[in-house]
C-alpha cells in the first residue's frame, strides 16, 4: 500500500488563514443570527434576515461549494501548499453528437440539469475546480471538508452515475495523490485549483472510462478502503504516462436509460 504523508506545518498555516475569522466567538455569534442555511465552517447564516446582512460582508456562499462562505474559501491566501487529495473528472458521452441533433438551447438545459446533480452530489464532501463544457472537475480536501476524502469521493461518483440526467451518459476518473493546492494567479485574477500529476491521471482515466463507467487508480483504493469485490481489475496505457496504470472499474448499480 502506497503511503501518505500526514499534512506538514506549511498544510496547516495554509487552512489556518483560510479559517482565520472562524474563533469561538464568531462561531457563537453566527449561530445566533437567523437562518439556516449555513457555511459549513463558520456557521454564518445563509438565509433570512441574518444572511442578508452577512452578505453584504462578504459572507454570501462560494462559488466553488455552496456549503461555504466566500471569506471562508474564495477569499483565502494566495499561494498554496502541497498535499494529498483526491480528484474526480466527470464528462458527458457523446456529447458533440447530442449538441448537433438538438438546438443550443435545449442542450444547455440538458448540461444545467447535469450541473445541477454534480453540485447537489459533489458538494457534500468536495470543492468543484471546474464547470467547463461538459465535464466537472472536483476537489477532495481532507482539511477542509472532512477526513476520508478518498472514500467520499469513491461513493459520490457512484452515486452521481444514479443521478445523471437520463438522456446522457457519463465516465469518471479518479485519482488520490500530492498535488499542489491553492490560488494559482496574480492579482485579482487568481482561482482555487490544483496542479499535479494526480490531476492529469484523473483526467486521462476519465477519458478512458466508458459509459457508465468509473474509472479509479489503485491509490484511491489503497486509501478508500471501501468495498471493492464487484470492481474489475484492469491495466491501462494512459496518454502522456510512462508506465502502464493498474486500475480498478466500476459500473453502474441500476441499467442505463433505454
Amino acid at each position: 500500500m502506497e503511503s501518505h504523508s500526514a499534512p506538514d506545518r506549511g498544510d496547516e498555516a495554509f487552512f489556518n488563514a483560510i479559517e482565520s475569522h472562524r474563533v469561538r466567538a464568531f462561531i457563537r455569534v453566527m449561530r445566533s443570527l437567523p437562518a439556516d442555511p449555513r457555511c459549513a465552517v463558520c456557521r454564518a447564516p445563509f438565509g433570512g434576515v441574518g444572511g442578508r446582512v452577512m452578505r453584504r460582508f462578504g459572507f454570501g456562499p462560494s462559488r466553488k461549494n455552496p456549503r461555504l462562505c466566500a471569506e471562508c474559501f474564495d477569499k483565502g491566501p494566495v499561494g498554496g501548499v502541497e498535499m494529498d487529495i483526491g480528484v474526480l473528472f466527470a464528462d458527458v458521452r457523446g456529447f458533440t453528437s447530442l449538441a448537433e441533433a438538438a438546438n443550443p438551447r435545449e442542450t444547455t438545459e440538458l448540461l444545467n440539469r447535469f450541473y445541477d446533480a454534480a453540485v447537489d452530489v459533489l458538494c457534500r464532501h468536495a470543492i468543484i475546480d471546474k464547470l467547463v463544457g461538459d465535464e466537472v472537475m472536483a476537489l477532495y480536501l481532507p482539511q477542509l471538508l472532512g477526513d476520508n476524502a478518498a472514500a467520499h469521493m469513491v461513493s459520490d461518483a457512484q452515486e452521481l452515475l444514479e443521478c445523471a440526467p437520463t438522456e446522457i451518459e457519463i465516465g469518471i476518473g479518479l485519482d488520490y495523490g500530492r498535488a499542489f493546492v491553492g490560488n494559482v494567479g496574480s492579482g485579482e485574477v487568481k482561482d482555487f485549483t490544483a496542479i499535479g500529476d494526480v490531476v492529469n491521471t484523473a483526467a486521462r482515466l476519465q477519458g478512458a472510462a466508458a459509459s457508465g463507467e468509473i474509472l479509479l487508480s489503485r491509490r484511491v483504493h489503497d486509501v478508500a478502503r471501501c468495498d471493492m469485490t464487484v470492481a474489475e481489475a484492469r491495466t491501462l496505457s494512459l496518454k502522456g504516462k510512462s508506465a502502464s496504470e493498474p486500475v480498478l472499474a466500476l459500473r453502474r448499480v441500476s441499467p442505463p436509460p433505454g
